[in-house]
């Protein structure tokens, strides 16, 4: 068999809902190319599933150009896949081999209830997002994008942070299930903006709890979720939250 033809087995996590007990099913799937990507190998296995008068596995994307950040997998043990700063429809069958073994799991954590089989309701991050990741501004005419001047070094980190596109690998790679990673990205960025001043004092503290209520763990600095995500977020952005949060906890002025 030619190494752009190759036979897989696929492991794949089937759940129909929340409560529901999950199972891994087996499948194989022969005359997978080194060209397409991985969602296209999940799409000629559901083809082929459908075939077979079943049920298709159920997997979330949208954009599959790695900007949305909707495909998230775990493949493997790793979200996203093996490959680094990669999202999972960016992820292609060349990193595979003929006679591989995948398996192909959904987000772990309680606070990512499953939907169903891969797909998780990852609305807890809109959430902390409603809390306190906005800024406030007047309504009318808006302003000139010149009109405030922001030196380039600050605006680079402003953007670094902004890349994150709250896919949720952080939480799947994090022991502890925390999403300390996506919450101090978003603040981080709107930290280094003078648009961001207005709501400064609290924003930390209102994301922080939300992200806490939500049932998001702890962040004890194993860095594992900078090494998965797929924007390579810097975990420098948690000591820049945490500094947020001390400020805003003892009322100081920035």
């Amino acid at each position: 068999m030619s190494a752009d033809n190759m036979k897989l087995t696929l492991k794949i996590w089937r759940q129909k809902n929340a409560n529901a007990k999950g199972h891994f099913d087996t499948h194989t799937l022969d005359g997978v190319t080194s060209h397409m990507s991985f969602l296209e190998m999940l799409d000629v296995l559901n083809e082929q599933i459908i075939q077979e008068k079943k049920e298709p596995v159920a997997f979330e994307h949208d954009c599959r150009e790695g900007i949305c950040g909707t495909c998230s997998l775990v493949i493997n043990g790793y979200p996203h896949g093996p490959q680094q700063g990669t999202t999972t429809c960016q992820l292609h069958m060349r990193h595979f081999k003929d006679g591989d073994t995948i398996t192909i799991e959904p987000w772990r954590s309680a606070a990512f209830p499953i939907v169903k089989d891969l797909v998780v309701n990852r609305d807890s991050f809109d959430r902390i997002i409603q809390a306190g990741g906005y800024i406030s501004v007047n309504t009318g005419q808006a302003q000139d994008g010149n009109a405030i001047p922001i030196e380039k070094d600050v605006a680079n980190e402003a953007m670094d942070a902004a890349t994150c596109i709250g896919c949720g690998a952080c939480v799947a790679a994090c022991p502890n299930a925390s999403a300390m990673l996506f919450t101090s990205a978003k603040v981080s960025h709107l930290a280094h903006m003078p648009q961001g001043e207005v709501e400064a004092s609290q924003r930390a503290i209102r994301m922080v709890e939300q992200h806490d209520a939500e049932g998001f763990g702890r962040c004890s600095n194993i860095t594992a979720c900078e090494a998965e995500c797929p924007k390579e977020i810097s975990v420098e952005h948690i000591a820049r939250l945490n500094r947020e949060y001390l400020s805003a906890s003892v009322g100081s002025d920035k």
